[in-house]
């Protein structure tokens, strides 16, 4: 028996262990389907098979070979560690061996990923006998200035990254004029990442340097290739704007795959508190280490790997043989652990998902996921680290107490059976779409009448117009120039949706450092004064942000705890599009004004619980024109609901004897705040019951003089959040946000959430609205519109089975300290909202 066999023996016999596991699932080995080497094949390539020990094509890179004889652009959507690189390595070798004009150009998301495409290029070349023939080069931000006009001049197999392109190479595309001229294969690799702002950014891209092709004669073929998601053929098509053929019938061989799904046991049953993500990973890593099982553990952050890996080590007697993985390595160190790795030296790798990506470090027998990485794309490239090979291999998913992993932890069919996600981008955003083309037209002049990518010649000509009555460009003849100072493209951040990003800057021994940079609206939310900003796991004190001049001022700083802004906003309604009638009510999805404003923040620890502390903030609300979608309830559902005691959304009615009551404690207390002091100053300050209205039987006892006290605004939120009762409709809101990530391949970040038990957007109806953060939207909405039910009925299940008495974060959310939960508000909600409300009904796919 295999080591993780035994291993995998030993925990189902122990109830510590294996009674935590909520899903065991073993894949059977499967052979490979295989093909003969294509006739066609240059001989030097095919004397390099035999060399290398190779003699056959798995049938999905024999596909991808014909669709590219064929004149086709491809998009190769197959698992990990399935040979996707030699789908577009064989077709483009052979072409360049056979045309020795002919260029390539290679597009990865990451340096670490170029080099180690390199390696294997100059690995198949020297096989070949051919590496003068095709000279191989990487052109990034590390790249030697003095190496870079002799690549310009001599390299014919290129590769970069969509950074360099945006910055270094398209400005300056008169430098490789030779190069573009003779471009004949096009590569981007890891086509899923490039989804949401990124995404539509590297889309324009594209455009312009389709664009600057067609200007030097150039026609080539572009190859894509993908972990799986669900529409990698829309995807594909909207980067590159042609019709695309996808291959998708994986033909590589594998071992036997076991595949876990581990959820901490419960320490408070009350409040749903489980066992310490962190300390239950090393716990499994530990356990296959001590078997020689060869393991890497991904961690989300850098903090979190750091102390997984000093934990692993601490109880290892081989401590040398573990190694940490992360952003912040030197490149000859990283290397040094890949090479570790791949021959066997070091036994245990702790990683971000720097190593989640393609980097060659063979074969591991097991890998230990540290909470869900927020995509199932993610899930099975992290997963696919362990069993490069046909001996058996282990991939634990350790769920943390978010919504999202719990509820995957109920529910491991959306990891299993199909990726639910879907890869979301729109290129034509108008402020992304107005930045490429200030790009555009510093690169070349724009004609009358000409388009750019799939947008009408028309709308781009109104564009340019614009551009040129701000003086950004000139009308001469039919042609328009660009005009204003320096390049524009060093004013366009791909990871964001406008050119005045707000610059982090960190004091440190060495002075002011760089840190990043983050969006306008994004800055309210991270970089507030006084907030902890986490940046490749290392954190920072915010001391200033400076709004006018778009900078934030930080130091970096020990921290036990991370900050979460406190946020209130308002929507109201510009175009409802489209609506329909679902069961309860109706779902939206419309053009939206949003109002939000930052006013305070709390202070968390690293666990998840909230910790005293926190403080006010005086930051300009904020608006953003964007699209939402959003579920109104019915009224026969609220009556329902009313009638079963399970609508507390109504306002509070205080009784007509409240203002003389409401005076009466105002002027017992001093007409001062009972908290911090602060007299009256012209607006009256509030009256607050010190036990929640809706916790008392009657108005006589709810406003008894002992149970109220008079406080000052500020104060008066800080307790109305620790004694809130949260309603169905908050936790429908806190739900949703969670979990509809799940569908849209997006961070919990992107999306905003409003509830309103009378919102003026929905005619007065009780409403709760899911909306794009980012503002023009990146079809977020649009796509959970359409996705409404699935929506819904996983909500309902994701609530009803949480073991928690009255919410908790992995469902609703907690309640107040002195409050309670709005577990059974929300779930009576979802019963009323979803058709199919039955623990008989799972939620579909």
């Amino acid at each position: 028996m295999e080591p993780v066999e035994r291993l995998l023996a030993r925990w189902r016999a122990e109830p510590s262990l294996g009674g935590n596991v909520t899903h065991w699932h073993k894949r059977p080995a499967l052979p490979a389907q295989l093909a003969p080497l294509p006739t066609a094949l240059h001989p030097a390539l095919a004397a390099s098979f035999a060399r290398m020990g190779y003699g056959q094509l798995y049938s999905h890179q024999a596909a991808a070979w014909e669709q590219l004889r064929a004149g086709q652009h491809v998009a190769v959507v197959t698992g990990t560690a399935s040979g996707k690189t030699l789908c577009y390595n064989l077709p483009v070798l052979d072409g360049l061996l056979r045309d020795p004009e002919a260029r390539a150009l290679y597009f990865f998301p990451t340096k670490a990923l170029a080099y180690d495409q390199k390696h294997e290029l100059d690995t198949w070349l020297e096989a070949a006998g051919q590496q003068a023939a095709v000279p191989v080069a990487t052109y990034d931000g590390d790249t030697p200035n003095h190496q870079r006009s002799a690549i310009r001049r001599k390299t014919r197999l290129l590769i970069s990254n969509p950074d360099m392109l945006h910055y270094g190479i398209l400005p300056n595309h008169t430098q490789w004029a030779e190069f573009f001229g003779s471009l004949r294969y096009v590569v981007l690799d890891e086509m899923h990442s490039y989804r949401g702002v990124f995404g539509s950014h590297v889309a324009n891209v594209l455009r312009r340097l389709t664009r600057i092709l067609n200007f030097y004669g150039a026609r080539p073929q572009f190859i894509l290739a993908s972990a799986t998601i669900a529409n990698p053929g829309e995807l594909a098509e909207k980067l590159i704007e042609q019709p695309v053929r996808i291959i998708d019938q994986d033909g590589a061989p594998h071992g036997t795959r076991h595949f876990l799904i581990y959820n901490p046991p419960i320490v408070n049953e009350e409040l749903g508190l489980r066992a310490s993500l962190t300390q239950e990973s090393t716990r499994l890593a530990a356990d296959l280490l001590s078997q020689d099982v060869q393991t890497i553990v991904f961690g989300r952050t850098r903090r979190i790997v750091e102390l997984m890996l000093k934990s692993l080590r601490a109880d290892s007697p081989q401590p040398e043989q573990l190694r940490g993985y992360r952003g912040g390595y030197l490149v000859a160190e990283r290397r040094a652990i890949e090479a570790g790795l791949r021959s066997g030296e070091l036994r245990g790798v702790v990683a971000t998902n720097a190593l989640e990506l393609g980097v060659d470090i063979g074969g591991m027998g097991a890998a230990v996921l540290a909470g869900y990485p927020g995509t199932v794309a993610g899930t099975w490239q992290q997963a696919g680290r362990a069993g490069r090979g046909s001996g058996a291999a282990l991939s634990v998913l350790v769920a943390s107490s978010s919504p999202l992993d719990q509820f995957l932890a109920r529910h491991p069919e959306y990891i299993l059976e199909r990726s639910p996600e879907h890869a979301l981008i729109n290129p034509d955003n108008l402020v992304i779409l107005l930045a490429h083309l200030r790009c555009a037209a510093f690169e070349l002049p724009f004609s009358q009448g000409e388009g750019f990518g799939r947008v009408p010649a028309a709308d781009v000509q109104e564009m340019l117009r614009l551009l040129a009555e701000g003086g950004e460009l000139h009308a001469s003849g039919d042609k328009y120039f660009w005009m204003a100072e320096g390049q524009p493209a060093r004013n366009v951040s791909l990871r964001g949706a406008g050119s005045d990003s707000v610059v982090l800057q960190a004091a440190t021994p060495q002075g002011w450092v760089l840190v990043g940079e983050v969006d306008p609206i994004g800055a309210h939310s991270l970089v507030h004064p006084e907030a902890i900003y986490i940046h490749d796991g290392a954190t920072y004190f915010v001391e200033k942000l400076d709004l006018v001049e778009n900078v934030a001022y930080l130091r970096p700083i020990e921290a036990d705890y991370y900050t979460m802004p406190r946020t209130r906003s308002t929507v109201s309604l510009v175009d409802d599009r489209e609506q329909a009638a679902v069961t309860a009510g109706s779902k939206h999805f419309g053009e939206l004004n949003i109002t939000e404003e930052v006013y305070g923040y709390i202070k968390m620890q690293w666990s998840g619980a909230e910790m005293p502390g926190g403080g006010e903030l005086d930051l300009p609300p904020v608006q953003i024109n964007t699209y939402g979608y959003w579920i109104e309830v019915g009224e026969a559902a609220v009556e329902r609901l009313r009638e079963r005691g399970l609508w507390s959304n109504d306002a509070n009615e205080y009784g007509p004897d409240w203002p003389a009551i409401r005076d009466a404690v105002r002027a017992r207390d001093g007409h001062a705040c009972q908290v911090c002091g602060l007299p009256e100053n012209g607006r009256p300050h509030d009256v607050h019951h010190k036990m929640p209205f809706r916790s008392f039987a009657s108005r006589q006892e709810a406003n008894r003089l002992d149970n109220l006290i008079t406080l000052c605004p500020a104060c008066h939120r800080k307790a109305e959040t620790i004694v809130r009762i949260r309603s169905g409709l908050a936790g429908l809101s806190y739900v949703l946000q969670n979990l509809a990530p799940l569908f849209l391949m997006c961070d919990p970040r992107d999306l905003g959430v409003h509830s309103d038990p009378k919102a003026d957007f929905a005619a007065g109806r009780p409403a709760v609205v899911v909306f794009d953060q980012m503002g023009d939207a990146l079809g977020f909405s649009r796509k959970l519109f359409e996705l409404h039910s699935e929506l819904i009925n996983s909500s309902y299940h994701l609530v009803s089975e949480c073991p928690c008495e009255d919410g908790c974060p992995s469902c609703v959310g907690p309640g107040g300290e002195q409050g309670k939960g709005s577990k059974a508000e929300t779930l009576a909600l979802l019963e009323e909202l979803n058709a199919s409300a039955s623990p008989a009904n799972p939620p579909s796919l």
